[in-house]
């Protein structure tokens, strides 16, 4: 459980019909080989110790009683095993027959949960035999022990803080009021269900879908386990369709018509924080009093991890569902920009560009908006502004960017006005220090604000968000403009927009100048060239952006403290960096996040375009004065 993550495992095991021995042996081999692997919480499918296609011969008293025998068997097999494992049966209770799932812990039963939900439609018949479940725990005599018996029922880990499992049935998932809502407003952060569900044409889609809502709309871990190879194909198939979910993503999914193990780690602590921002959720919270929690005792220790974290969790991997996000990301950037001229009734854009990518992104934003608002495109007046830094190839692809796109370029050479300065202010010009960086950057801002005065027109901002993370920006320079487009996108998904737009432009010319950009090193261009080649490398100096936009993702959005990032960034970029290397970033990343606060505290309107954002009028509520000491001493003792 360090950092918050929890191994789990849904168990299909190879059955037979009937055969509560051969099933049982099967069952007692998926908890040694499951808590073997670590696996603190087991999902067994749906009346697992008989089979659920027994039919009538649930009614019969050998079969009911053999599976008191087995679950008597199971609950000696889980003696001395670190994990709570679930499995199902048919159960008598006063004289009625019930589908439960039967709550079992280092050789105890703890509770059973009976079925609330009973089909009789379509290829189901169960109330021909099983009752439906109470809400109200009542005790239950099995075997000579009270055992509580009902589905307002959940399981505490003792030890794990935050660990509260509850308990559905199969057709429960599938209901406007699955006992599963409860569970989850009642404080369950991990729900199980235990299912016999058989395949037909695209059941298997359905069922996916309702398991990823359920744990999405829950902020919930959600293990779904169903019945496979060994029920009877009389009349249906099972295929044994198991799933992990987190909060509306499908962890890991095991293959259909396999009797199969499946893991998977899930992020209670994530969770918690989920629930902790999202404030409608606890609003509609249920009284705990309704509930019967019974405690069970977990070891506190490392989960192993096979999860994966994707290097770029901002940049989709799958190249069809990364292209529709990209059209959105520019829609949405558009439409802010538009609505925007559509309100003051501005009829002219004012634009930095350097051949840089944030400036050529910020660009095509605005040429999509003219288009849409059908505004010529002469009418963004594209501004290139050379100096001390400038190279022949960014020059060149900002001016023949321009000029292929139809917009009107116009140069402002501000070497001489920046050498004045410099004599204003008593700077010498061979002193390349932040004073003769950032008059460069103002200088250009001041170009930019009195040429959008001149022609009644507004300064569209180019910088991203992972800049503003860093604070990589000039104050009341390039940090400044009259609406900022890029200020939602981070720098490893402006890239890629970037790519796509070349990718779908159809027109070869400007496809070759977009290409030419995206080769181009991520630079400021305030320092002088060298060899005519670009000195001054971004990415030399802050650090990777591919990092940077890690770290920021999984601090902001996930909550995740420094030595899980840690932990987690070493998994993903294996191979890329080393240890030492991410240390040092990280460190950069938090010393700079906090120290850059007050530059985000004033930035411009600006669209937010994902679930991260460092706006202060939106996401990112954070005083200029925060201090960064007690995230900098976890980076240090890591």
């Amino acid at each position: 459980m360090k950092h918050g993550f929890i191994k789990v495992a849904a168990v299909t095991p190879k059955m037979k019909v009937a055969d509560t021995i051969y099933n049982t042996d099967q069952i007692c081999a998926g908890i040694e080989e499951a808590s073997g692997e670590g696996a603190k919480v087991i999902v067994f499918p749906e009346l697992c110790i008989s089979g659920y296609t027994c039919g009538d011969l649930f009614l019969q008293e050998r079969l009911l009683a053999s599976c008191k025998e087995q679950l008597i068997k199971v609950a000696r097999a889980t003696l001395g095993k670190d994990a709570l494992v679930f499995v199902g049966l048919p159960l008598e209770r006063k004289g009625k027959l019930y589908n439960v799932a039967a709550a079992v812990h280092n050789g105890e039963i703890l509770c059973f949960i009976p079925k609330t939900f009973i089909p009789s439609y379509g290829e189901f018949y169960e109330t021909r035999h099983f009752q439906a479940g109470n809400k109200k725990a009542e005790i239950l005599v099995f075997e000579g022990k009270e055992i509580p018996f009902g589905t307002n029922i959940l399981m505490q880990a003792e030890g794990i803080e935050g660990l509260l499992v509850g308990c559905e049935i199969c057709e429960d998932i599938w209901m406007p009021d699955a006992p599963g809502i409860s569970h989850g407003l009642a404080g369950a952060i991990l729900l199980v269900n235990l299912s016999a569900s058989n395949e037909t044409i695209g059941k298997d889609v359905y069922r996916e879908m309702l398991v990823k809502s359920s744990s999405a709309k829950l902020i919930a871990g959600y293990v779904y386990c169903s019945s496979g190879e060994g029920e009877s194909t009389q009349d249906l198939v099972f295929g044994g369709h198991d799933m992990i979910a987190e909060n509306g993503t499908i962890l890991a999914q095991g293959k259909k018509f396999e009797s199969q193990v499946l893991y998977g780690e899930i992020d209670i602590n994530r969770l918690r924080m989920e629930r902790r921002k999202m404030n409608t959720f606890a609003c509609g919270r249920r009284e705990r009093e309704e509930y019967l929690v019974i405690p069970f005792h977990l070891k506190k220790e490392e989960t192993v991890l096979t999860r994966t974290f994707p290097g770029m969790p901002f940049v989709p991997g799958d190249l069809n569902e990364r292209a529709r996000r990209c059209e959105e990301i520019l829609s949405i950037q558009s439409m802010g920009l538009k609505t925007r001229f559509a309100h003051t009734g501005c009829r002219k854009a004012v634009i930095g560009i350097s051949g840089g990518l944030d400036s050529t992104l910020a660009l095509l934003v605005t040429v999509r908006t003219f288009d849409m608002l059908k505004i010529e495109r002469k009418n963004i007046i594209a501004v290139t502004m050379p100096c001390f830094g400038t190279t022949d190839r960014t020059y060149d692809n900002a001016c023949k960017l321009a000029e292929e796109l139809g917009t009107t370029l116009e140069e402002v050479n501000i070497k001489e006005a920046v050498t004045a300065h410099f004599q204003d202010i008593g700077q010498n010009p061979e002193n390349h220090d932040v004073t003769y960086e950032n008059s460069q950057a103002r200088e250009r801002t001041q170009v930019l604000m009195d040429i959008a005065n001149r022609e009644s027109g507004m300064v569209i901002g180019t910088g991203d968000m992972s800049e503003l993370a860093l604070g990589w920006a000039t104050y009341n320079g390039d940090h400044m403009s009259m609406y900022g487009v890029n200020a939602g996108v981070p720098k490893t998904l402006v890239r890629h927009l970037v790519q796509y737009y070349a990718d779908t432009c159809g027109k070869e010319a400007l496809k070759r100048i977009l290409f030419d950009v995206l080769d181009t090193p991520v630079s400021p261009e305030l320092l002088p060239p060298e060899g005519g080649k670009i000195s001054q490398k971004t990415e030399d100096l802050v650090g990777p952006y591919e990092l940077h936009d890690f770290f920021l993702y999984y601090m902001l959005r996930c909550g995740f403290e420094p030595s899980k990032i840690f932990r987690i960034a070493n998994r993903s970029f294996a191979g890329q960096y080393e240890e030492e290397e991410i240390k040092k970033w990280m460190k950069i990343f938090y010393g700079r996040f906090f120290a850059q606060q007050f530059k985000r505290s004033c930035l411009p309107d600006a669209p937010k375009v994902g679930s991260v954002a460092v706006s202060p009028r939106g996401d990112l509520r954070m005083p200029s004065d925060a201090c960064v000491r007690i995230w900098m001493e976890q980076v240090e003792e890591m």
